[in-house]
């Protein structure tokens, strides 16, 4: 016996969630943090991602960013634990998710997959960049609705 809401059963409706699930990640964004300036020092990233938003649940930033060599600064990425540790670059408890090699070629690409803020910023200098280069920027993706 099939538990019946309205119109379909549980099982339908089930299925239809589950396929509509699948077609909203479809839609998801592959976006250059940044777009044509990168990730580099000196570039406001917060206004950056202000003009850019929304951005959606399981849509992708990329980093890209120069490895270090002798003519660039090397540049990281921490997601960082809250709002607090964002407005003061604090990265006591933060956690590294590129390191300076990983943003070259086609650059280090993160999955927003959950519906919380992520707090991004540029660890290098012991936070010189985030608290001066402003390579620090904050979204909280929003979940992707389609009928």
């Amino acid at each position: 016996m099939a538990f019946k809401c309205g119109l379909i059963s549980y099982a339908q409706g089930l299925i239809i969630l589950l396929t509509t699930s699948m077609f909203a990640v479809g839609f998801a964004k592959t976006i250059v943090v940044g777009g044509t300036e990168n990730w580099h020092f000196g570039f406001n990233y917060t206004n950056w991602a202000f003009q850019n938003s929304p951005m959606y649940l399981n849509d992708a930033l990329v980093f890209k960013y120069d490895p270090p060599n002798g003519t660039t600064f090397p540049h990281n990425v921490y997601l960082l634990r809250d709002f607090r540790s964002f407005l003061d670059c604090d990265f006591r408890k933060a956690k590294m998710v590129a390191n300076v090699t990983h943003g070259g070629g086609k650059g280090f690409k993160f999955v927003m997959k959950k519906w919380r803020p992520y707090y991004f910023a540029c660890g290098e200098g012991a936070g010189f960049h985030c608290k001066t280069g402003m390579m620090k920027f904050a979204v909280f993706p929003l979940p992707r609705c389609h009928f």
